[in-house]
């Protein structure tokens, strides 16, 4: 018996005469198609809409647009591998009619549209809120950190060029101690060699740079400077320290579709509750909405601007330690009274208000009773106990008890949250920006959350029925 064979490839054969007849009726490239067009592509802000009359005529903005969607939709971000697949691909031939654009043109177009393609990715959301998928009662807040182009061997910090100044004042030192040792063993000896000038002038050169380096750290107030990336910083990851940015999202729990999203450079998420809770309140068109996120999201006073703006906020602080040693008593064995406005310790002791800091927005409450207690091995190495309670300790606390009440809540962030920056980041590929600076690798990031929604929608609602929705006359 033969085994299954295919036809030569010699044989002459006649391809289908339309280039549409290759492409289902069904193939979700037919959806990136219908919503691209169906896009103002000039009030979103991308050029060349209307073609010049004079010059080389430019590729249409929307082509360039669909390539892109299509690769990131499959796992294809690169410019090159884009170029690739206009020359290989059947579905990227039927949505392109054909055009092979450059890989310099493809990568270009993203560099310069960075708020268009945002803009974009937002207009597909609103289009989600318009086919009434959003539930717009719970959403779910989640950060990750995505690597940024470059290495850590890029980032400066005072004690970095401190260390790299002394190691240059060093080197030069050696190199004049040699010349000295030189002279000393041939007093007639002509001049310095070439090479150890030139090495000292180099030398000098790096200390200069590390100079202007330090005084910029300096007058711009940072902790530290990514060189080749300055908009990116050094964070903490899972695994280990990278140069980063951190992307945040919120998601609404009816079809888990992301409604909000954000990237910033800030390493933590403790200033990021309130504006992406209210960027997915927005987005979904509630009046009232919860949110729910984790510890990291723990922040009385965005708690407090939550409640003011309608947004039950539910977020568990993190567990309550002495930073001074797991020998002394943590805060929470400590009450506190609000009638008094003072804390009572766990000798019975009671700790009146001693100093309110209005920049910093904390008070501070102590004890005049430390000195004799005897718990006071128990409580503090220093002459008094002071606890320390923020303006805002009510709004935390009220957030704190809402996920206390019950540990489903957690439950579902998780179930919300995760998934998706799971199937973004496999999206991804490799989960690393391709491009340099926060405004363009928020339009990367854009593109990850558009092609997350755009594979939920289509499983949710089915190619069919979104062409239809996607239709000129159903706007």
């Amino acid at each position: 018996m033969a085994h299954v064979s295919g036809a030569s490839r010699y044989q002459v054969t006649l391809f289908p005469e339309v280039l549409d007849e290759v492409v289902g009726h069904d193939d979700p490239v037919r959806v990136i198609d219908a919503f691209v067009d169906a896009l103002d592509l000039a009030e979103l802000g991308f050029s060349k809409v209307a073609a010049e009359e004079t010059g080389r005529p430019p590729y249409a903005p929307g082509d360039l647009l669909k390539l892109y969607i299509y690769g990131y939709l499959h796992r294809i971000r690169a410019s090159r591998r884009l170029e690739a697949e206009t020359r290989r691909n059947v579905q990227v031939m039927w949505l392109l009619n054909r055009l092979t654009p450059a890989f310099k043109t493809i990568a270009d177009f993203r560099k310069d549209h960075a708020r268009a393609i945002v803009g974009v990715c937002r207009a597909f959301i609103r289009f989600c809120g318009e086919q009434s998928l959003f539930g717009a009662e719970l959403l779910a807040i989640d950060g990750t950190k995505i690597a940024a182009v470059a290495s850590r061997k890029q980032v400066i910090t005072p004690a970095k060029i401190a260390k790299k100044n002394e190691a240059i004042e060093r080197k030069i030192a050696e190199y004049l101690a040699s010349m000295d040792e030189a002279d000393r063993e041939e007093p007639g000896a002509a001049s310095v060699p070439a090479d150890v000038t030139a090495a000292i002038e180099a030398l000098e050169a790096q200390k200069e740079q590390l100079q202007g380096q330090a005084r910029e750290l300096a007058e711009r107030g940072l902790k530290q400077l990514v060189v080749t990336e300055p908009e990116a910083k050094l964070m903490r990851t899972p695994h280990g320290h990278a140069v980063a940015y951190n992307a945040q999202i919120a998601v609404d729990a009816e079809h888990k579709l992301i409604v909000a999203f954000e990237l910033t450079n800030e390493g933590n998420d403790q200033q990021q509750l309130h504006p992406m809770a209210v960027q997915g309140k927005t987005a979904v068109g509630a009046d009232v909405v919860t949110v729910v996120a984790d510890t990291g999201y723990s922040n009385g006073e965005h708690g407090e601007l939550c409640e003011k703006d309608d947004i039950v906020a539910i977020v568990p602080r993190a567990e309550t330690v002495n930073p001074r040693g797991k020998q002394y008593f943590s805060r929470d064995k400590f009450a506190y009274d609000s009638a008094s406005d003072s804390w009572q310790c766990p000798a019975g002791a009671t700790l009146s208000l001693s100093k309110i800091s209005n920049t910093e927005k904390k008070k501070e409450y102590a004890s005049m009773a430390c000195g004799t207690c005897p718990l006071k091995p128990q409580c503090t190495g220093a002459a008094r106990r002071t606890i320390v309670r923020s303006f805002y300790e009510d709004a935390r606390a009220a957030m704190h008890r809402r996920a206390m009440a019950d540990p489903a809540w957690m439950k579902h962030r998780r179930e919300m949250a995760e998934h998706p920056f799971g199937t973004m980041k496999w999206l991804m590929a490799h989960p690393r920006f391709l491009v340099r600076g926060l405004l363009k690798a928020n339009a990367e990031l854009a593109l990850g959350v558009l092609s997350y929604n755009l594979k939920r929608v289509i499983n949710i609602l089915g190619v069919p029925a979104l062409l239809g929705a996607l239709e000129p006359s159903s706007a």
